[in-house]
Order: structure tokens, then sequence, then C-alpha cells
């Protein structure tokens, strides 16, 4: 606890080696905290949060009078990390102001698998925020699961098939259009993933991702890969389940994409099913979902925590910010 902050329970946390998850902070009983006392708090506490990060893995910060994505473009920026672009992701976005983006605009009745964001990718985000604007009329949670536990239970369940992940690492395969598809879970276009319009720029930004394009008719296939399905980390100490797999291999679907061909391990030999689905449980029985509420802002370590998307009814509006 700081002086300005108090530690707060919410119904749906977990324990994990006796630390909360999410960790719920809050400001404290009867003090009205004007916007900019918050960001102002969160600039003079930032090692206070920082610490609460480390420890947890996930933020959320819960009462505070954040109302609109000009406040959240605030209060990202009161925390002071650098800004991620986002090029090489697969989700469609739109840029709603400074540093915030819609979260992945796919339509409601469609689950977003659990992942780290641009896992795919070598340069992804170290951390996430997410900012509830507009609570969902029904479900539209955001489960969100520690990546250490989802590598402790695969390994000790299938030690075979993560010693050749580790071995092998994974290859991601996708067909992007020309433009983005928002009926797509996947559907961003070549041209807003690499930011242009020029297909030789686009092969010079996807060769800076280490990502190959081969040239289609109607779009192009992107091949990404070997690359590491697990990472440790040494501040933490802990192995991470530090990939797309299951996002890839059971929601990368649309008009262009087949989910099942759409990772495979690194040296080209294709997943188990059975595997992956089981680890889909897994991701499932240990994740934390709570019911969004407007002002809501929530952080993850993307090098921590997994997260997904329920299916929802309208109306709901959960922006995101990519930090370095």
């Amino acid at each position: 606890m700081s002086g300005s902050l108090v530690e707060t329970q919410i119904p749906q946390q977990k324990l994990f080696s006796g630390i909360q998850f999410p960790l719920v902070i809050s400001p404290p009983p009867a003090v009205h905290f004007t916007f900019s006392a918050l960001t102002k708090t969160i600039e003079a506490e930032k090692p206070y949060l920082d610490a609460q990060l480390r420890k947890s893995g996930a933020v959320l910060l819960r009462g505070f009078p954040v109302n609109t994505a000009s406040d959240f473009n605030d209060v990202v920026e009161a925390f002071g990390f650098e800004e991620l672009p986002y090029v090489g992701g697969a989700a469609p976005r739109t840029n709603v102001v400074g540093r915030v983006f819609t979260a992945n605009e796919s339509p409601p009745d469609q689950k977003i698998p659990f992942h780290h964001e641009m896992a795919q990718v070598p340069e992804y985000p170290s951390k996430l925020f997410f900012f509830c604007e507009v609570e969902p009329g029904s479900g539209g949670e955001t489960p969100i699961v520690p990546s250490h536990i989802v590598y402790g239970r695969m390994k000790e369940k299938y030690p075979e098939f993560v010693d050749k992940l580790e071995e092998h690492g994974l290859i991601y395969n996708r067909v992007l259009g020309e433009d983005d598809d928002p009926s797509s879970p996947i559907g961003r276009g070549w041209k807003s993933t690499f930011m242009t319009t020029d297909k030789s720029i686009a092969e010079q930004r996807a060769a800076k991702l280490g990502m190959k394009l081969e040239w289609l008719a109607d779009g192009v296939k992107s091949i990404m890969g070997p690359i590491p399905a697990i990472k440790y980390i040494s501040t933490t100490q802990r192995k991470i389940w530090f990939n797309s797999m299951v996002a890839a291999y059971t929601g990368w679907e649309d008009a262009r994409n087949d989910p099942v061909k759409a990772v495979t391990f690194g040296d080209g030999s294709p997943l188990p099913a059975d595997i992956i689905h089981d680890c889909l449980k897994i991701l499932e029985e240990e994740s934390v979902a709570f019911p969004w509420r407007k002002g809501d802002v929530l952080l993850l370590d993307n090098l921590a925590v997994l997260h997904s998307r329920k299916s929802f009814t309208p109306p709901r509006r959960v922006l995101a910010s990519l930090c370095k």
C-alpha cells in the first residue's frame, strides 16, 4: 500500500504463490480523486506501481475518474513508458487519440484466444494497457493468466512436446489481404500491417521483423520463424509460455486462413491437435476473468501474462496502448 493508493479486492482474484492476481489498486475510502490528482499520483507513485506490476504481472486500477480516450492517453503518458508502434500485429485496430488504439475490432460473437501480444514477431510490447470506456452489455471480459503457470503445467504433463518446442520453436503462417477485414479477428491487411502501400517497403519492413513475404494474386503470405516459443526471464528466473500457438491454431481463421496451417513446429512438422486443445483447457482453468467496469485501467506485463477476449453483447468499447 502507498499513501495515496490502496490495494482492494475483487471476487475473481486468484492467489499464485501467495500473490494476488490481478493486484487491484483504488483510491483510499472517502477520498475524492480529481483526474489531475490521479495523473500526478501515478507520476509520484511510479516506483510503487512498477513494483506491484513486477510482483503480480497484472495491475487493475479501479474507481478512478478515467472517463474518455483522452483521459486514458494521459494516464498512459503519466506512467512514462515509451510507446511501441503497432507494426506486424495481426488484429485490426484504429488509432483513437495519441498513443491509444481500439483493442481488437473483430466481431462481438467471436472469442479471441489467449496470447502474449505480438509474440509471433521479434518486436513486441513489454507492457500493455487496456481501458474500459464503455462497459459490455454482457460478456466481453479480458481473461488473463500467468504465463509461468501455463509453462509449468504443460512441462509436467507433456515434457516431450515442450522439449520439442524449446528445441525448434514455431513458424507462423498468415495470409493477409490488401486492406483490413473487420469481419476477421486477424483481418489486418498488409498495407496497415506494414504502414505502407508500397510492396517493396512492405518487404523491407517485414525483413526487419525477420518475416518473409510471398505475394499472391489478392494479398500476401507472411512466414515468420522459426522463433522461440518459450522464453527464460532472468529477472524472475522463470520460463514463460511466450507464444501465439493456441491463438493461431484455434483462432487464426477467416476466408484466407486455415488455423491448423497457421502454426507449425520450427522444423515444419505439424502440431498435435490434442495437446493444443488441452493447452487451451489449462489456460482457461488457470485464468482470471473479471467484468469490466467503466473507467477500469488494466496494466499487464506482456512478458508475464497472456490475455484473451470473451464474446460479448454490445455495446463495449475497450481501448489499448502498447509500450516498449
